[in-house]
């Protein structure tokens, strides 16, 4: 079982790196093979909406006409047994780089055969720092912008700077649940 863990979070020792390295721990106690990666390190431009009609390549042949690291990212994202896409909570919602890759993701796997990510197992944290607010909101964008992408959803984990502690017991426990889990949900 291999588990990708997408982390939208610039600082990887943050509260969300945290959230998502307890992830990462659990699945790992459970003999997983697990990948991180932290989305701000690597060069996404946001969707071009190419032509007249938001379309492009992406339309037609279920590619990019832009040359960053997103094409490596997606190739990697369809490999995956299954998947963790972890955001740090910003004005209530994804982070910037997080949004920008999802966005990009869902229009290539729009049409036909969904890139090999239909119905693939896919669970969401949502990491609020500060006063803790907006974490649902958070995760209730997150989980939208998976499912309209084709993932099948099997958890989203908000949490708040105030209870950090007890999700990342949480986050293990469920990191060693997925590695049992022969597919999604």
């Amino acid at each position: 079982m291999k588990l990708l863990i997408i982390n939208g979070s610039r600082n990887p020792s943050g509260q969300t790196g945290s959230a998502a390295a307890a992830l990462a721990d659990g699945a790992r106690s459970a003999q997983c093979d697990v990948e991180m990666v932290l989305l701000p390190e690597l060069k996404i431009e946001r969707c071009r909406q190419c032509n007249a009609q938001g379309w492009g390549l992406c339309n037609q042949q279920k590619g990019c006409v832009i040359e960053d690291d997103f094409a490596a990212l997606a190739e990697k994202v369809g490999s995956a047994d299954v998947l963790a896409f972890a955001s740090p909570v910003y004005y209530g919602d994804l982070s910037e780089s997080l949004r920008a890759f999802l966005d990009r993701l869902r229009r290539i796997c729009t049409f036909e055969k969904n890139n090999g990510i239909k119905g693939k197992a896919a669970l969401g944290i949502c990491v609020a720092g500060g006063g803790g607010g907006g974490a649902t909101r958070c995760a209730a964008s997150l989980e939208w912008a998976l499912t309209t992408t084709g993932f099948d959803v099997i958890d989203m984990i908000p949490a708040r700077r105030q209870n950090l502690e007890m999700k990342r017991e949480l986050l293990r426990t469920v990191g060693a649940w997925l590695a049992e889990k022969p597919s999604s949900a």
